[in-house]
């Protein structure tokens, strides 16, 4: 898998914006990636900026039960993964205008 495979997209809520001060960082990631194929696909993403990922935590979100009249269906479910980074990397700058 390529990194932009795995990597699909940043979660941006207010629980993930303070999370940025402490360089971690939430993303929305491929179902069968694992926390090193994550720690890879981010440090080469971001490489130009000199990134170091410390720790992966990953967990799985089931969708929600919604209606719409009397059908009811599921939103789909994702993985998504919390990347902190190491003290002496630097932060993402795509993320430095959110805080």
């Amino acid at each position: 898998m390529d990194a932009h495979d795995i990597i699909i997209r940043p979660v941006l809520t207010e629980k993930s914006y303070s999370g940025i001060e402490n360089k971690i960082y939430t993303f929305v990631v491929a179902k069968g990636a694992n926390k090193i194929q994550i720690k890879t696909a981010v440090e080469k993403i971001y490489s130009n900026l000199g990134i170091k990922v410390e720790s992966v935590n990953t967990i799985n979100v089931c969708g929600k039960i919604k209606r719409m009249g009397k059908h009811s269906g599921r939103t789909p479910s994702f993985k998504k993964a919390i990347v902190k980074l190491t003290e002496e990397s630097k932060t993402i700058t795509e993320f430095d205008s959110l805080n």
